[in-house]
Order: C-alpha cells, then structure tokens, then sequence
C-alpha cells in the first residue's frame, strides 16, 4: 500500500491531500496562526526621548515571525509521517523552505516534486495531486 501526499503550502495555510493506492484518503488543512510579518517604523509615543527602549526591534520581530513559522512547519511535518512520496506546491517562499526542512530530517518521505502554483481551491488542489500521481504512475 503506498501513501501519496500532496501538499500545498503558503506562510498562512496549509492544505494536505493524503492518497492511499490511487484513492483520495482526506483532506486536511493547517492554518499557521502567523500575524502579518510587520517591521517597525518608529516609536508610538515620539514625545517621549526613551519610547525606542519600549518597542520591539526589527530582529525581535523577525525572531518571533521565525518562531511562528517553525511550529506551523512542524504541525505540517507531522501529517507527513509514514509517506511513500510528496508533491509540494504553491506560492512564494513557503515550499522551497519547507523542502528544506523536510529534507533535514532524519527520515523523510521522497519528494516527488516541488512546483509553483497560484491560490487555488481544495477541489482544485485534490485534481492536481490526483493528476500529479496518476501520470507519475503511469510514466514508472
């Protein structure tokens, strides 16, 4: 029995299509809880001369966005577990990070493709990992 995932990843969710010999198991989606990634642009309170010692830094806020990312990362890495092969997908930066990670781990599943896609729908997202493994089955 082999287990094919599809994953489609973005910094704000993550949807994860699971097939069990050719038939769609489910469809699971994680949303990574990450507030939008804000740099600092001066003090609240400019009347006041110590206000900069109140205020977050830029690297403080990189450090905790960095943060919220590698516990969604490691929420999606879970779904993953006990997988033949992985196609992840999607827009910006978010896969070819998550492929990085995935591929630091001592154990991981092959990884059957890494493709850019705009947003798209769950339906949309089931027929193209559906597609993907069936012309990957039919190419072996």
């Amino acid at each position: 029995m082999t287990k094919q995932i599809g994953l489609w990843i973005d910094h704000k969710r993550a949807v994860i299509v699971t097939m069990k010999d050719e038939e769609e198991e489910s469809l699971q989606v994680i949303e990574s809880d990450i507030k939008q990634h804000s740099r600092y642009h001066g003090a609240t309170h400019p009347r006041t001369p110590y206000s900069a010692q109140y205020q977050k830094g830029d690297d403080q806020l990189d450090k905790q966005y960095e943060g919220y990312l590698n516990k969604y990362y490691e929420k999606v890495l879970i779904h993953l577990r006990d997988a033949d092969a992985v196609l992840i997908f999607g827009p910006g930066e978010a896969k070819i990070e998550f492929q990085k990670r995935l591929e630091h781990q001592k154990s991981h599943p092959q990884i059957d493709g890494i493709e850019s896609a705009d947003k798209m729908t769950d339906p949309q997202i089931i027929a193209k990992v559906r597609k993907h493994f069936q012309e990957a089955r039919v190419k072996a």
